[in-house]
């Protein structure tokens, strides 16, 4: 059944529903298609063999293929071949472009750094404009903060005397 110039109604994929000719066989399950559909491999299980075989050779072109689906008044895909181009290669950065940008990740850097550090600086500010400083109640508190460390530590060791004694 599957044979070189073999019609085919392709039944899966994006070209479902379109007839093709089968160009070459490529193994026990693919094949190569063209006609109304793209010019592609196909798996044996997505095409409907038809009653009609076309003469043509292995491997026929996409011009010849075209010429016999208009004398069976069928419509073959019209296809643009792209013309070929050079990939844009990249260039080598020389050291001086090298140079160049790793100062301007720098400069980006100290520019970052002084932005955290003005975002700190008046948090501190805060801080130090509190009521409590400009009451002076500050230096009392840690007056006060030595005073009770010392007294517990005066107060600890009373404790110590005062055990042995029990």
């Amino acid at each position: 059944m599957i044979e070189i110039g073999r019609l085919c109604v392709k039944t899966a994929g994006r070209d479902a529903g379109l007839k093709c000719i089968i160009v070459d066989i490529l193994d026990d399950k693919f094949v190569l298609i063209d006609g109304e559909t793209r010019r592609r491999k196909c798996n044996i299980l997505h095409l409907e063999p038809l009653k009609d075989v076309i003469k043509i050779k292995k491997n026929a072109s996409h011009d010849e293929v075209k010429k016999e689906f208009e004398k069976l008044d069928l419509k073959a895909r019209e296809t643009k071949t792209k013309p070929k181009t050079d990939k844009p290669r990249k260039k080598r950065k020389t050291p001086e472009q090298l140079r160049e940008q790793k100062e301007e990740k720098k400069k980006l850097r100290d520019m970052f750094k002084l932005k955290k550090k003005e975002a700190e600086e008046p948090k501190e500010e805060k801080k130090e404009s509190t009521l409590e400083e400009k009451a002076g109640l500050v230096e009392e508190k840690k007056d006060t903060k030595k005073e009770r460390n010392k007294k517990e530590k005066q107060g600890e060791k009373s404790i110590k005397k005062k055990e042995p004694k029990k």
